[in-house]
């Protein structure tokens, strides 16, 4: 009990000793004449809300517990722990206050230019949770799709924050496609992996991939007893497949009408 105490205390400080985002000046959002009121919001709630990092806080505590449950039981192989990357262990909402700053959304080149940068914040509670696990023993993989060409800015991102197993052997990112399966399978020929963590359900299996939104639905709640257990959601409102689900994954439509697709969406009375 008194180890539980201890280490929710470092998650605390964990947490605490994060920097704190650059807020937007006054001036900087009055010189924009655009600003996307969805993306703006969600960032400023994953930026500034306390429930937000209670989410996230909660999600990590509850990791803790779990994989101290896995640990107790008689394992016959090594045991791993897999985790996305972006929005579950480094926090880019500087980007999209950025983009929707400027009246536009999420592209390429825009992308990798922040990257490049490697200053993303940690997630709450990650960074305290990952050092956990490799202290007994647990071994740390990094799966994203973010892109081969991103792979130094990546691990001088996560190394910058000293995350356990932040190095080449351990970061699998986007090749062929972005279902993530095949990767986590490379994973299993010599581990078990007791846990994986994600903002989005495809982090998890290969049973939510591009799913249309009703199936994707469907298979969550299908999935119920996994989550909490083998499945550790972090919060991410702003971008993510539960979007794309909903214009079909048509990512050219322009954004203009996947404004009009997202109303469509929406119960109102």
């Amino acid at each position: 009990m008194m180890m539980k105490r201890l280490w929710i205390v470092a998650l605390a400080a964990g947490f605490f000793a994060c920097k704190t985002t650059k807020p937007v000046t006054q001036q900087a959002a009055a010189d924009t004449k655009l600003v996307p009121q969805g993306p703006a919001w969600a960032a400023l709630w994953q930026q500034q809300s306390g429930e937000y990092k209670a989410l996230c806080l909660q999600a990590y505590q509850l990791a803790a517990l779990r994989l101290d449950q896995y640990l107790a039981q008689k394992n016959n192989r090594p045991l791993a722990v897999v985790t996305d990357i972006d929005e579950t262990v480094l926090d880019n909402s500087p980007y999209s206050v950025h983009q929707a700053l400027s009246g536009k959304g999420y592209d390429d080149k825009s992308w990798m230019k922040w990257t490049a940068k490697a200053v993303a914040d940690t997630v709450p509670g990650a960074l305290t949770f990952f050092r956990y696990a490799a202290s007994k023993g647990v071994k740390v993989f990094y799966i994203t799709n973010r892109l081969e060409a991103e792979r130094v800015v990546t691990l001088k991102n996560l190394q910058r924050y000293q995350f356990p197993d932040a190095d080449d052997q351990h970061l699998f990112l986007k090749t062929t496609t972005s279902g993530k399966e095949p990767r986590r399978q490379q994973v299993l020929q010599q581990y078990d992996i007791v846990m994986l963590f994600g903002d989005n359900l495809s982090d998890f299996s290969a049973i939510f991939d591009k799913k249309p939104f009703e199936e994707r639905n469907a298979a969550a709640l299908q999935s119920a007893t996994n989550f909490g257990s083998r499945f550790i959601v972090l919060p991410n409102p702003m971008y993510g497949d539960w979007e794309g689900a909903l214009y079909n994954y048509q990512y050219k439509l322009s954004d203009k009408q996947k404004d009009s697709v997202l109303q469509g969406r929406l119960r109102n009375y």
